[in-house]
């Protein structure tokens, strides 16, 4: 297992492929973007997403080929692999993305392992063996693995399929594998030019595995419930697909193992929709008068900020697998919030260094104003300064993402004149790289 800050050969290319797509072609005489310009001689600017708009929706805003091209981000995501996405695909035929997928899949699977440890479908008997799920132990990848391993009175360390897991105390991944992602000339994510990185340490899991596994073979009268605020509407609906087909396929998977504690697993949906909507709370309201165990969701950061009190006050466990904002790493939550998207600490230390290594002197960054861009942004800027970079070289900006336009936000990374921009938002994301294509800071050339 390596553990630290690893970058596999994508510095170079990356910044090539950049300056080549943006510009117009390899013709003779360009120069690559980490060098300083393009070959008309105007200086070409490195752009980055991360994971709130790197995604085939981004891209459909645009109509103008190669509008994003070479556009490179950060997302939690591992090397899937065809076995696992053909499986989702006969859940969901039309997905197009798999963006938090594996980490829906595993936070329903870590669930029902830790409920069947602990013998109860009642959250506050399984929280406390959530941790324990995913280290110590013996190892095992599949709900079929892990079952038998509780049936013979083992203790199970469940490697999910969006990596080793290995929950620190606060319940979320001490390390996590990213993707490095990048669009191409149509405006896509460029599936075949992906890469990945870890980020974070294993070795800083938590010890505690929680308390003694209840007797082999016990069984509940009640079975275990679990909701999904998952979003089907809102800045986020792009990845709601894959995360829901993601809940129904782990779902499917444990009952045709023979569910959990002798019952099969119910499952039901509800939407998240976003903070401009009260959706969240009537779904919330909803899932608890279905006496739900288990909420996985939601999404965005900033929506579980409105519902993480009701959830968790009313004594039921709150999984998300993408709220990524360091703000829940110290909440407090009663000790029944988890997630297994791993916080903006890891993801920002992947960005920085993916920056760091394509030669940027000067960084612009515009975030969104929520929980999830400040504190991204924020802990981005802390690990571009601790790489070497100068204070004064970085220029972060703080947006309002229901503006009506982003003209002034666009005009200060003009005068700024920077070799990097980062932006760092969702579905809004698209008016702001308009604007930079049109100024000629963005991924595209005129």
């Amino acid at each position: 297992m390596r553990t630290g800050t690893t970058a596999r050969g994508i510095a170079v290319t990356g910044a090539a492929l950049l300056a080549l797509t943006a510009c117009g072609g390899g013709d003779e005489g360009t120069t690559p973007a980490a060098e300083g310009g393009g070959g008309d001689g105007e200086k070409q600017v490195n752009v980055y997403g991360t994971d709130g708009n790197m995604g085939n929706a981004l891209g459909e805003s645009f109509t103008e080929e190669g509008a994003l091209a070479g556009m490179r981000g950060t997302t939690p995501l591992t090397e899937l692999g065809s076995e696992f996405t053909d499986r989702l695909l006969e859940i969901d035929p039309a997905l197009e993305d798999f963006n938090y997928a594996g980490e829906t899949y595993d936070a329903i699977m870590i669930s029902a392992i830790a409920s069947m440890l602990a013998g109860s479908t009642d959250p506050a008997v399984f929280a406390p063996y959530i941790n324990g799920v995913t280290f110590g132990g013996e190892t095992c990848e599949t709900f079929t693995d892990c079952k038998a391993i509780v049936d013979g009175g083992g203790n199970p360390d469940y490697d999910g399929i969006s990596g080793p897991l290995a929950f620190a105390e606060a319940g979320e991944p001490s390390v996590a594998s990213f993707g490095i992602l990048q669009f191409g000339p149509d405006n896509a994510i460029a599936s075949d030019e992906t890469d990945f990185v870890l980020a974070g340490d294993e070795a800083n899991a938590a010890s505690d595995e929680g308390p003694a596994p209840a007797a082999p073979g016990a069984t509940s009268d009640d079975p275990l419930v679990i909701g999904t605020l998952l979003p089907q509407t809102g800045d986020l609906a792009f990845l709601g697909p894959p995360e829901i087909a993601g809940a129904d396929l782990a779902v499917q998977e444990i009952n045709e193992a023979g569910g959990v504690l002798g019952q099969p697993v119910q499952l039901i949906q509800r939407d998240s929709g976003d903070t401009s909507t009260d959706i969240a709370t009537q779904s919330v309201d909803a899932l608890l008068q279905e006496n739900v165990d288990v909420i996985v969701g939601a999404a965005s950061s900033a929506v579980t900020r409105t519902v993480i009190d009701k959830v968790t006050g009313a004594g039921v466990v709150q999984i998300s697998p993408a709220n990524t904002s360091d703000e829940f790493t110290t909440y407090n939550d009663n000790g029944l919030y988890f997630r297994t998207a791993p916080p903006d600490t890891l993801q920002s230390r992947a960005l920085a260094d993916l920056i760091i290594e394509d030669g940027a002197n000067t960084v612009g960054i515009l975030a969104r104003n929520d929980s999830y861009g400040t504190g991204l942004a924020e802990n981005t800027v802390e690990n571009l300064v601790s790489s070497g970079l100068a204070e004064d070289s970085i220029e972060l900006v703080i947006y309002d993402p229901t503006a009506a336009n982003f003209d002034a936000e666009v005009q200060q990374m003009v005068d700024l004149n920077p070799d990097a921009v980062v932006v760092i938002g969702f579905e809004e994301s698209a008016r702001i790289i308009d604007g930079l294509n049109a100024e000629g800071v963005g991924p595209a050339r005129n």
